[in-house]
């Protein structure tokens, strides 16, 4: 039986990935990590044991992992792609010093950890048609930047020190349960949210700019799906590509019409937004996740739309 720390989570990722842990491993065998300011609530918190955790401060990984007993650490401590280029070296302090510190317990303490990359570690002068799983990283945002180093940083403790490090390159993330938080593909989520409102959706994303995107019970299978693969099947460890689906506002919006015929949208491009979303793939390759750890997605774009509307129209009315 697994004892497992979220760091990070009640974020976008991270409070989907507790729930779905817990549901996994049993509530009390999940510990819920937070900073102060950042309290877990409702479900999040009264479901399983909760634990103050800092990434910038190792004292506090150490008597969380010495605590719970922990043998897994999901990192989900870091600042989305906007949000990074305002603040840098918060991105970096979180992002990198964060993830030393956490790797140090593992080490110390006999740990796993998973720590997500992104799309983002990709760049312009990378194949953006089919992006290799080996392929040039030469990302110009310090949010990309980071997710490099995140892979490399993560390979050089399993390769040193034999630390049990995996991770997954995630496309943009859609849940109807958490809202957007700053990243470049929350158009893909806000825009469900106008839909189901009844409202004209203004994207800041040019038309024809495709991105890979993935539903959130997705990402959160790949997450935990990767954690549990028999590492001798592992060629790769760090920077798994993993794909669902890939498409542009335009694609997004003729599917949503099919559920609601009267929505619309208009165009007022956010131009870092847009830099950042052309310095990513169109559509990734991952058939090294699926070859090596059987990887497979279930939602594509028709699937999730009809379960993304059902289920806001469901959350907004209660």
């Amino acid at each position: 039986m697994k004892n497992v720390l979220v760091v990070g989570s009640t974020g976008q990722i991270g409070s989907e990935l507790t729930m779905a842990l817990r549901a996994r491993y049993g509530n009390t065998n999940v510990v819920a990590g937070y900073i102060p300011g950042c309290e877990p609530k409702g479900e999040l918190a009264e479901s399983g044991p909760l634990a103050i955790v800092d990434v910038t401060d190792g004292k506090t990984i150490a008597e969380a992992v010495a605590q719970h007993r922990i043998d897994t650490i999901y990192n989900l401590a870091a600042l989305l792609s906007v949000v990074a280029e305002s603040k840098p070296r918060l991105a970096w302090r979180v992002g990198i010093d964060g993830l030393w510190n956490i790797l140090e317990v593992a080490h110390d303490r006999g740990c796993a950890v998973f720590t997500p990359s992104s799309i983002g570690s990709f760049g312009l002068e990378t194949p953006h048609d089919h992006t290799p799983q080996d392929t040039i990283q030469r990302p110009r945002t310090i949010y990309g930047v980071s997710k490099v180093t995140t892979e490399l940083l993560s390979e050089w403790f399993h390769h040193k020190y034999g630390v049990d490090t995996r991770s997954v390159r995630f496309p943009g993330i859609i849940s109807y349960v958490t809202p957007p938080g700053g990243g470049t593909t929350d158009y893909a989520v806000d825009i469900y949210y106008s839909a189901v409102r009844g409202e004209t959706f203004v994207c800041p994303i040019k038309a024809g700019t495709r991105m890979d995107m993935m539903y959130m019970p997705d990402a959160l299978r790949a997450a935990i799906e990767l954690m549990e693969a028999d590492p001798s099947r592992l060629t790769h460890h760090n920077g798994f590509n993993v794909a669902a689906m890939s498409f542009d506002p335009e694609m997004l919006r003729e599917e949503i019409r099919k559920h609601v015929p009267t929505f619309k949208m208009v165009y007022d491009v956010d131009p870092l937004k847009q830099a950042i979303a052309e310095s990513w793939p169109d559509v990734m390759d991952d058939s090294c996740a699926r070859n090596e750890w059987g990887w497979q997605h279930e939602y594509d774009l028709p699937r999730m739309t009809a379960d993304m509307l059902e289920k806001l129209r469901a959350r907004l009315d209660a």
